[in-house]
């Protein structure tokens, strides 16, 4: 009993670890990355009429074009993306995520994390943020960027791309920044 319990734990995070490298070294080239959020930026604007207008709004922006996510009991994601400061390319930056709870299945999805203030953003560039609110505006929905809400000067936003994914968990992100030219 203890062992297929053990099994059934380390087998999804094992095949999860495999996937997400792999994700990983998709998205090393940065220039790839830059296409990619070019991409979500047509899809999410096209889904939902006010999202370009939401980013203007915000002090700064991160958009992750495509985290990978899955999950058994224990779950995990990653995704590399793009930060902006008023609409200028400051740095590049890449998101983990752990949880843990009842949770089974797969996907992909892109993330915006909007920062209202400078505060905000400068905790985000001294890795010093961990994302543990649940997003905020879900993508597709019309007026949904919009109506993003900012809790302690950040909102995100998750734009479902494929996969499903039940779950009932908890976790946080992290995020590592790096500025643009290093």
């Amino acid at each position: 009993m203890v062992t297929a319990l053990r099994l059934a734990l380390i087998v999804p995070v094992l095949l999860l670890g495999i996937s997400t490298d792999a994700s990983a070294r998709r998205n090393k080239d940065k220039g790839e990355i830059a296409e990619m959020v070019v991409q979500v930026r047509k899809d999410w604007q096209a889904k939902d009429k006010t999202f370009n207008k939401t980013l203007k709004k915000a002090y700064a922006y991160a958009i992750f074009p495509s985290v990978g996510k899955g999950g058994f009991i224990v779950g995990a994601s990653h995704g590399a993306g793009e930060v902006y400061k008023k609409g200028k390319l400051i740095g590049h930056a890449k998101m983990t995520q752990t949880t843990v709870g009842a949770q089974v299945g797969g996907q992909t999805y892109a993330e915006v994390i909007l920062f209202k203030n400078k505060k905000a953003l400068d905790r985000f560039k001294a890795n010093r943020f961990e994302g543990t609110a649940a997003a905020t505006a879900i993508g597709g929905k019309k007026g949904a960027a919009a109506a993003s809400k900012y809790k302690d000067g950040v909102a995100i936003m998750v734009l479902p791309i494929k996969g499903a994914m039940a779950e009932a968990a908890g976790g946080g992100q992290k995020f590592a920044f790096e500025p643009v030219g290093q």
